[in-house]
Formats: structure tokens, sequence, C-alpha cells
């Protein structure tokens, strides 16, 4: 049992750390799938909503730290108690995500390996496992270390998680997981290959015959019957390849100038998912470089899922000249991770990402 306990004890503890890290380099990120849980369709509790990035950075610490005690053997019994009940609670969720399809991806592990609900569910069943073997038998638990140092320890990691997490905050991640990094081709990203997995869909077709409603399920054809249609419906039975990049598009007037856009040699994007949650300080810390652009031959262009009202208020305070284009919330959060944010392309290949604290940093050729 010895042997086991300390299995489970190192096996958690550092599933735990690195869990919290890839969170904690990017909190942001993980804030967006919090109020992706809050949301009415998931778990209704709305009011949450506002405090998603204070809680992100919350969880993610304390998650962290809980694996480096459990490791350490410091405070082992908050520890267990704390861990029993985090994975019990994120059990419940992912389990709850899973059977009723509310959320695709739980975010566990960031950007850095996602996850399917049902994987989710499973890789919490196995933790919640080892955490009771950890839990009944703490006996086994000796503790790493001088005892005396552990506090010192503890004290160091939680000052470095604070000093992390202010650092991506006010810049970008230190580690991009995201299909947006620095040298991808964005057009690249997009397409199919000529093998790729083709998606397999069950279509269950209603129909009225003799006044019974009957379903009759094909993978596509229009069956061959008597009767009157009455509905059908689609359902996934095998999920097919998805590009990494499927949700990136530029539009204007119900135009889409995608394509021209990531043709152009020298091309500088300001994201802006939502224009009135930005940062005001943003706009005017970008402005000089957006005037730097025009004057250097780049195309500059605004990203928003925001209405005309908000990008006319916009330019209108800070005398902001640029084209902006509808893109869809999700595809500008995940690009970068700044409300507004810097990006430039060279025939749609990203060739700098910069939060706007970061403004002059920005090399323009």
């Amino acid at each position: 049992m010895k042997v086991i306990v300390g299995f489970a004890r190192i096996f958690v503890g550092i599933l735990f750390i690195i869990s919290g890290f890839v969170k904690l380099n990017d909190p942001v990120g993980f804030s967006y799938k919090l109020q992706e849980y809050f949301s009415p369709g998931v778990l209704d509790i709305p009011f949450l909503v506002p405090f998603a990035l204070p809680l992100a950075i919350f969880l993610v610490i304390v998650e962290l730290l809980l694996g480096l005690t459990l490791i350490l053997g410091y405070l082992k019994n908050i520890t267990r108690w704390s861990l029993l009940l985090m994975i019990l609670f994120f059990t419940f969720l992912t389990f709850y995500s899973a059977y009723f399809n509310k959320v695709t991806d739980c975010g566990c592990f960031g950007d850095a390996l996602p996850l399917t609900p049902w994987e989710s569910f499973s890789k919490d069943v196995v933790l919640t496992i080892l955490i009771l073997i950890v839990f009944f038998n703490q006996k086994y638990i000796r503790p790493i270390f001088n005892p005396s140092s552990h506090k010192w320890i503890f004290f160091l990691a939680f000052i470095g998680c604070l000093g992390f997490a202010y650092y991506v905050l006010m810049h970008l991640p230190a580690i991009d997981f995201r299909a947006y990094k620095v040298g991808v081709n964005i057009s690249e990203g997009m397409k199919m290959p000529k093998d790729a997995k083709q998606a397999v869909y069950d279509y269950n077709w209603k129909f009225n015959i003799d006044g019974e409603e009957k379903i009759i399920t094909t993978q596509g054809s229009y069956p061959s019957i008597d009767g009157e249609f009455i509905e059908v419906n689609t359902e996934v039975v095998e999920e097919g390849y998805v590009p990494p990049i499927h949700d990136f598009s530029l539009q204007q007037d119900g135009e889409d100038f995608t394509e021209e856009i990531l043709s152009e040699q020298k091309v500088l994007m300001v994201s802006a998912y939502n224009l009135a949650k930005s940062e005001k300080a943003g706009w005017s810390a970008i402005k000089n470089k957006i005037n730097e652009a025009h004057k250097k031959g780049y195309h500059v262009v605004g990203l928003s899922a925001s209405g005309p009202n908000e990008i006319a208020k916009i330019k209108d305070i800070y005398g902001i000249e640029i084209d902006f284009y509808f893109a869809d919330e999700t595809a500008i959060k995940t690009i970068v991770r700044s409300n507004p944010g810097l990006v430039t392309l060279e025939e749609g290949t990203i060739m700098q990402k910069l939060h706007w604290n970061d403004a002059e940093d920005l090399n323009l050729k």
C-alpha cells in the first residue's frame, strides 16, 4: 500500500502542477471557459460572469499549490480535503457537461491538450480514485525535504504564481498553445487535407405514414418511402477531421474579404472582440503604431464582433481611421488575449502578436 500511495501522491501532484501551470499561463483563456460554464445554457449562474477572471486566477493558483503541497507532504490534512472536494466538484461538472453535451472542451489543460467531455470525465474519475487512495492513507505520506523549509517553498511558489499571473495578464501568454501562434499561416491552417476523415451523420427522417409518425434513419439519402414528410434531424455518429483554424473569416457589408486580406504582403490587424469592453488606455497606446503602419504601407484592418455604432464611437473618440471587419468573437479571443491587440501578417503568416501594453515593441518594416 505504501508504494501505491506514493505513486498516487506523485502522479496527482505532478498532474495538478502541470494543469495549474498551463492554465496560469493563459488565465484569460481559462476565464472564457468559466464564462461558458456560468452561461444560462450550462450552469445558469450568469451573476458570476463578471468575476470569471479573478476566479480563474484563484482556482489555478490553488490547483498548482495543492499539487505542490501534496508532493512536499505539507499541510497534509488541508491538502487531502481540498483535493477531494475539488475533484468531486469537477467530476460532477465534467459528467454534467458530457452527459448533456454542454461544453465541448473542459479547459482542464487549456489549449495545450484539448479533451472531449467524456475524456475529461474519465480523467476525473481516475483522479478521484487516486485522491481517495491518498485521502484514506495519509499515514503513508512522509514529508520530503526538511519540514521547516516547506512554508518557505510554499511562500515562494505562491509569490511566483502571482508574479507570473500578473506578467501574462499585462502581456500575453508566455507559451502559446493556440492555432494562431506566431509563424502559422492562417490560410494553410484552414485547409482540409485530401485524405481528411469525413464526419459521419445519421439523418433521422420523420414521416407520417397512415396516420402514424415514424422515423427512418439513413446516412444521407432520402428514404424511399410512401408517407408525408414532417422533418429531418441530424446526429453526429463519428467526428471528422477539423482543421486547426476553422472559424476565421473577415466580413464587411455581407462580403467575404478573408482571402483578399490574407494574400496581402503587409497587414496590421487590430483585434477587439468587443469594443464596448475594450481597454480605453489600449486605443491611446496603439494609435501611434496605427499611424506608423499606414505610413509604411501596411493595410491596417480592425477585427471585431461589435456593431457599426460601437465602431463609429471608437473612431470618433480616438480618431482612429481603419476599416473594421466583422469576425467571430471566439476566433478573435483566440487569436490574441488582449482587447485591443495587435497582429502583423505577411501573406497570411502571423509574424507578430502583441498586447496593447507592448505596442511600442511592434516592429513595422
